[in-house]
């Protein structure tokens, strides 16, 4: 298993426990950006940066993610296409994408950009908060807890 994560937009503080976890657990993990992503010294966390362009980041994670791979990310695409493949994904805010969610998530993503691309302001997302960053570490230990 690798973590794979979609660097662009990782808040900070979610970036510091996947490291965390990553070298707690010994397991591979590639945080992967079209910027240069600064990672701690170690033996199992590097970055990957790839071109600039639309979805560059997404394609390389979906090239190279393997069935049971975790990937971190909030791009519901992305996730589709993981899953696909059979991969893992947990959300930067702990919410765990499945085969039995995913679909729903696309069509709500959907409709959100219908209703923007006619004007509708939606404001986004709350600010990330304690309750989030506890949900997303809690689910990630359950996740690397069945590792091996």
């Amino acid at each position: 298993m690798k973590i794979w994560v979609d660097a662009d937009a990782i808040p900070a503080v979610i970036k510091d426990i996947i490291c965390r976890a990553a070298e707690r657990k010994q397991i591979e993990t590639i945080f992967v950006a079209n910027q240069f992503i600064r990672t701690p010294p170690s033996k199992v966390i590097r970055s990957l940066q790839v071109s600039s362009g639309f979805d560059v980041a997404d394609d390389e994670i979906v090239k190279r993610v393997e069935p049971l791979d975790l990937v971190i990310t909030s791009d519901i695409p992305l996730a589709d296409e993981v899953i696909t493949k059979g991969g893992q994904v947990l959300s930067s805010r702990g919410e765990l994408m499945t085969k039995e969610n995913i679909k729903q998530r696309l069509n709500i993503r959907d409709f959100m950009d219908t209703m923007r691309a006619s004007g509708e302001q939606s404001g986004g997302p709350p600010p990330m908060n304690q309750a989030d960053r506890q949900q997303f570490a809690n689910h990630l230990d359950r996740i690397l807890a069945k590792v091996k």
